[in-house]
């Protein structure tokens, strides 16, 4: 069979779910994946929130990408809403693939999830993806390996650098492969299927998880309220930055509001970026004191208010 002909062969299409403990590189290998920035990277942990879909195509393959929220253990409402949603993806998909840290290995919070894999996934395929590998000596990714393999049947093992590239065109390629012939569920040119609106609110609200770092944990969300299509081909974009405490709003605008500045510059040039136009940002700053118990606001990030029940 000539190359043309192969490449002529049937479609196929299907959803994979990226599963794995907070800040194994799953965002970054989903925008590595995918060849765009669609999922929020940063260096805090749970920061992926809701089930962002990324689509990839590989040959005659239409890979949907299901960036999950990190699998850990929950405290609060949101958190067990997030959580849920983690193994909802990894419940609804074609092909599942754990990520896992090499320089952590077999950390108690991968146990934990060896442990209920099989029963949330049933028989569906499961790919280790060893990611981070620049940073271990090649002996103790064989270890590691055999280790994890030895704990549970994965169909393939990958050593993978997410964020340099090394072993994901081979990830990549077996995905394709393995998914189930069938038309293709986006056109071809699509890279993910939130909406801008909300991509445009993630992209706001990484700068201000980068920016704050410790100083506001994870109680803040932003919305994106009001999206104007203007003549001359640009947009005005109009978002809410809401905080649950007064003394948050302080920190979030700082001194002078240079801080809330310097997060709309970051993100109006990304946004600029991404969708290749002008941006015309304007962000807000309020104070919703129960927005984590606002189900209004679980909604707007793809989750469920009832799951963190």
């Amino acid at each position: 069979m000539t190359d043309v002909e192969d490449e002529q062969g049937p479609t196929r299409a299907g959803f994979v779910a990226l599963i794995g403990e907070p800040n194994a590189g799953k965002s970054t290998l989903l925008n590595r994946m995918v060849g765009a920035k669609v999922s929020i990277v940063t260096h805090k942990v749970q920061t992926t929130r809701a089930r962002i879909r990324g689509v990839a195509m590989e040959g005659q393959s239409q890979i949907v990408f299901v960036d999950t929220p990190g699998l850990f253990r929950p405290r609060r409402r949101l958190d067990r809403a997030m959580v849920a949603a983690a193994w909802g993806g990894a419940a609804d998909a074609d092909v599942v693939v754990l990520l896992i840290e090499a320089h952590r290995g077999m950390t108690e919070g991968v146990k934990a999830i060896l442990a209920t894999l099989r029963d949330r996934v049933g028989k569906r395929p499961v790919a280790l993806a060893i990611n981070k590998i620049d940073r271990v000596k090649a002996e103790s990714l064989l270890a590691l390996s055999g280790e994890m393999n030895e704990a549970f049947p994965f169909e393939r093992t990958f050593m993978i650098s997410a964020e340099r590239g090394y072993g994901t065109e081979d990830l990549k390629r077996w995905l394709g492969s393995m998914l189930p012939e069938g038309p293709w569920l986006y056109p071809e040119d699509q890279l993910a299927d939130l909406p801008m609106r909300m991509i445009a609110a993630e992209m706001t609200r990484e700068k201000l998880t980068l920016r704050l770092h410790q100083e506001l944990p994870y109680e803040l969300t932003v919305e994106t309220e009001a999206w104007e299509e203007r003549k001359d081909g640009s947009a005005r974009v109009d978002q809410i930055v809401y905080v649950a405490r007064e003394g948050h709003r302080g920190i979030v605008l700082g001194k002078g509001g240079e801080t809330i500045k310097a997060v709309g510059q970051a993100a109006r040039a990304e946004m600029e970026e991404f969708m290749g136009r002008k941006v015309h940002l304007f962000l807000t700053v309020k104070v919703k004191e129960n927005w984590l118990e606002d189900p209004e606001r679980y909604g707007e990030m793809g989750l469920d208010f009832r799951d963190g029940a």
